[in-house]
């Protein structure tokens, strides 16, 4: 067994999700950890580097998080052979530059004609990749052509309550799968009342910033349901703009300019119909964040971030319809937890480690750029099925 140690370049961190979800929860925590183990008993440990634009954010973001090195030259980090991964969680429209950036970086690597002249660089970025699906579908060709490695975030994979509805289809549970429901959200505060701050940067709510609940969400539902379910063959959407006005970091109201609550109706190539509602204007009475109901001919699930209930089909009640009395059965009966003993880790955290292991030693890593725009091709087809009020396909990319 050995040991090795390499770079990784954290581009746009100093935000809520990239400083919680990737810094903290994913490369301190595998940093602290011991690094990542391979597949053959060496280990990879990780070196990160904070790079943007603002000197003052960076360095103080490191000095909290006892990270050793930061910069605001990012093209110095890129060409530092000991940075092996550059990473991007920067704003959805500024995701191109720095992508093309890293790639021409990575190109740099290697020169024409000769192999192994200097560690290659890979490009692993946050959803969504793009706004477009063109766009989203040049950056992956951007990388392609430069031959470096890249993966894109798909994090939902990887949550417990996800990981066991798998287990449960794999298993086959369901029987025949016949819908999925989905509700996700919860209630954004405007910022008009002082006692209660917006809890999400402005740009979320301005389409000019790349913000929309739309794109944002949409991104997920697709590798969410491609993976579990079966390919998406088209989409019904209907977006709203609930609130017309927010109030942004600086205290200064701002005219919402993008949707906040989408609802979708999705139609998968088996058959399967799916639902799902997505918003930022909604007050919470349900197990979680996000709860996804699958009914299947033999049972149902009813899955949250961590947990999943099933109820077979010898375990369903009867119901009758009479609104002249009580409901005598309560619905939350006869619901079983479903118990694995598993000790799951951070899902973020989950495919960093499966894309350092990629990077590193080659093993398998399915989510790249292409699968990303997949998600922006949803989202795109959804906005243009508002627009139209009408169904759209989706074909193959």
């Amino acid at each position: 067994m050995s040991e090795a140690n390499i770079g990784i370049i954290l581009n746009g961190v100093t935000g809520r999700m990239g400083t919680n979800q990737h810094l903290i929860r994913s490369i301190l925590a595998i940093r602290d950890q011991g690094g990542v183990t391979l597949s053959n008993g060496d280990t990879i440990q990780v070196d990160p580097i904070l790079t943007g634009r603002s000197e003052h954010k960076l360095k103080a973001l490191a000095e909290k998080r006892d990270v050793a090195r930061w910069t605001t030259d990012l093209d110095a980090a890129l060409a530092d052979p000991h940075n092996r991964i550059f990473f991007d969680a920067s704003s959805t429209l500024h995701r191109a530059r720095f992508v093309e950036m890293a790639a021409k970086a990575g190109a740099r690597r290697v020169a024409p004609g000769k192999s192994g002249s200097s560690a290659p660089l890979a490009i692993y970025c946050e959803k969504p990749t793009a706004v477009q699906t063109a766009e989203a579908l040049r950056l992956a060709n951007v990388c392609r052509d430069a031959g470096v490695k890249n993966g894109v975030v798909q994090d939902k994979l990887w949550l417990p309550g996800l990981l066991k509805v798998q287990k449960l289809i794999d298993d086959g549970f369901f029987g025949k799968i016949l819908s999925v429901r989905g509700e996700f959200g919860y209630w954004v505060f405007t910022g008009h009342d002082p006692d209660h701050p917006a809890q999400r940067p402005s740009w979320n709510y301005r389409e000019e910033d790349g913000g929309g609940i739309i794109i944002d969400m949409l991104c997920h539902w697709r590798y969410v349901l491609d993976n579990l379910f079966g390919p998406v063959k088209s989409v019904s959407c209907l977006g709203a703009t609930h609130i017309p006005e927010r109030v942004d970091e600086n205290g200064s109201p701002y005219a919402c300019t993008s949707d906040d609550s989408c609802y979708a109706t999705f139609e998968l190539e088996n058959g399967v119909v799916c639902q799902f509602n997505s918003s930022w204007d909604v007050r919470v009475r349900r197990d979680d964040l996000f709860t996804m109901q699958i009914d299947g001919s033999k049972g149902s699930a009813v899955a949250t971030l961590r947990e999943c209930r099933i109820q077979s089909i010898e375990d369903t009640p009867t119901p009758i319809w009479n609104p002249d009395i009580a409901q005598p059965i309560d619905f939350y009966e006869n619901w079983k937890l479903v118990d694995d003993g598993i000790d799951y880790d951070n899902a973020f955290k989950v495919q960093w480690e499966k894309f350092i292991r990629h990077v590193v030693a080659d093993a398998p890593f399915r989510w790249d750029l292409v699968e990303g725009a997949k998600g922006v091709q949803l989202a795109e087809a959804g906005l243009e099925s508002w627009r139209q009020r009408k169904w759209i396909d989706l074909p193959p990319l």
